[in-house]
């Protein structure tokens, strides 16, 4: 009489169960990923387009806007992740023909461009709001926007500028309060460093009050000990000292972004 051992079935059972696990699973479907070139006033710009297909139907569109370094791989990395969670991400491109630096002088040249003129700033927003809006996959009617850095002020600017947005998140943005004059409808979710030397208490302060004399729904979120950009990895690379990553930070702060997400759209099966 043969005999086998225990951990010989067991083994054996796990075999059988994975097998037949592949072959009743269906295919993961892959994030679709795609480079969109559109124009806003004869300029070029380059975005970056990503979905998940094994999504049915219409979803939120949420635009992401990059750092002053321009649209690079952070950006489109972050663009990614929310399609993981379902949404369909479009990362904008600020600078047009899809420029990017390591340079700070160079960022500060560009970023300060864009922002010389506000008008202007916001429509350049908008203009890649509206690239994400007629994506078929998105339904036009739940739309938000996340920034970083100098993304992260561009997405308030769209916001005081009345675009057809349902909220908007900055990360570690500079917080300039809105006119006087303006009544904020987006809500707002703000994620700063507490030891970010480039905006202090009083900016913070500044900011508060200015939104609450445009009645705005708003939040901020203090992480204590942060520095600026202390959601990219890759913060250091760039030898400013005011600038490093903090893990528990970046970690805390999407997580906050994804609950703040989940009330926006609270139909929207957003999936970890």
């Amino acid at each position: 009489m043969r005999t086998v051992s225990t951990a010989s079935c067991v083994r054996a059972l796990l075999a059988s169960a994975l097998l037949l696990g592949i072959a009743s699973r269906p295919a993961q479907a892959e994030l679709q990923k795609k480079d969109v070139t559109y124009d806003y006033e004869g300029t070029p710009m380059k975005g970056y387009l990503v979905w998940d297909d094994s999504i049915q139907g219409k979803r939120p569109g949420v635009l992401v806007v990059h750092e002053w370094w321009g649209l690079n791989d952070y950006a489109r990395s972050r663009a990614e992740q929310l399609a993981k969670l379902g949404y369909v991400a479009f990362a904008v491109d600020m600078f047009g023909e899809g420029k990017v630096t390591e340079h700070p002088t160079q960022a500060q040249e560009w970023s300060g461009t864009v922002r010389s003129n506000k008008q202007k700033w916001r429509e350049r927003g908008i203009a890649g709001l509206e690239v994400l809006k007629k994506q078929p996959q998105v339904d036009p009617d739940q739309l938000a926007a996340i920034g970083y850095c100098f993304g992260g002020t561009t997405v308030l600017q769209m916001a005081y500028a009345g675009a057809p947005l349902k909220g908007v998140v900055s990360f570690h943005g500079g917080l300039m309060p809105p006119d006087a004059d303006v009544s904020v409808k987006p809500r707002v979710l703000i994620c700063t460093g507490g030891n970010d030397s480039f905006i202090p208490a009083e900016q913070i302060n500044q900011f508060a009050f200015g939104m609450e004399a445009a009645k705005a729904n708003y939040t901020i979120m203090v992480f204590g000990g942060a520095r600026h950009g202390f959601t990219n990895p890759d913060a250091a690379r760039y030898g400013i000292d005011n600038i490093a990553y903090d893990k528990a930070a970046d970690e805390q702060s999407w997580a906050n972004m994804k609950l703040f997400f989940n009330e926006l759209f609270p139909n929207h099966p957003a999936r970890d």
